[in-house]
């Protein structure tokens, strides 16, 4: 086992996908740092950033037992110590995700940035559920020779199918039944069965509903090698997103 820094940048309100990425990174090295730092360029309005939630002492307690050598929470300050460049995410972040949260990757790679200075790991590990952000790192790390290996771990879900996240403690019992449906679309396996069963919720508002080509992000074809079904969209002011692999052909 290495001892080189393995890294999970987290916004913290850890549940229980976070602590499987820290326990893959564990795999990985001895040396596991777990950032906690809401980054106000990933929200679009100040009314979001106010309402994500907040437990620093309880996450604490979470990343160490599920394998983390070290918390680091810093300050804006720390961060953002001078006046912000922002880092493009070029034409894919402005499609799907990026088209209804405008800015939200250039605040994401530009905290990301910032983060593999500070910390200089030597791999980063990521969620699959947030699948268009862990494309974007993957290129821009790639296309600037940026020395961190990044490691992507599959999306965790409750036992009813619902992918885990943060914002999934603001819906009501009711509200998270009609989440579920997002999983059972995504499991038609093809466009038209995920919109069909999306649109029998009268509470989920849709925000997108695709089949991506996983290799460049466009709307799969017939020739798309790996497929990835992604949906995303609101129940009652709460966003959800979630995709799925589609299989190969």
């Amino acid at each position: 086992m290495s001892d080189a820094i393995a890294f999970v940048p987290t916004m913290g309100a850890l549940h229980a996908g976070h602590l499987e990425l820290i326990k893959r990174a564990r795999e990985l090295s001895t040396e596991v740092v777990v950032s906690i730092f809401v980054n106000p360029l990933q929200f679009e309005s100040s009314e979001d950033l106010a309402k994500y939630p907040r437990d620093i002492s309880g996450d604490t307690e979470k990343a160490l037992s599920a394998g983390a050598s070290r918390i680091w929470a810093p300050t804006y300050q720390e961060i953002y110590p001078a006046e912000i460049e922002k880092i493009s995410a070029g034409a894919i972040g402005e499609i799907f995700e990026g088209r209804h949260r405008t800015g939200h990757f250039d605040g994401m790679l530009t905290v990301v940035h910032r983060l593999f200075e500070l910390v200089q790991p030597r791999y980063a590990i990521f969620g699959e559920k947030d699948f268009q952000q862990l494309f974007i790192v993957k290129k821009w790390v790639r296309e600037n020779d940026i020395p961190v290996e990044i490691i992507s771990a599959p999306t965790v879900r409750d036992k009813d199918g619902l992918a885990l996240s943060s914002r999934n403690v603001r819906l009501s019992e009711s509200e998270r039944q009609s989440a579920l449906v997002i999983n059972r679309a995504l499991a038609t396996g093809n466009k038209e069965g995920m919109l069909s069963t999306l649109a029998t919720e009268p509470l989920f508002q849709l925000d997108y509903a695709e089949v991506i080509d996983e290799e460049s992000f466009e709307v799969a074809t017939p020739d798309s090698e790996f497929k990835r079904g992604i949906v995303a969209g609101w129940i009652n002011g709460v966003r959800l997103l979630d995709n799925m692999a589609m299989g190969s052909n």
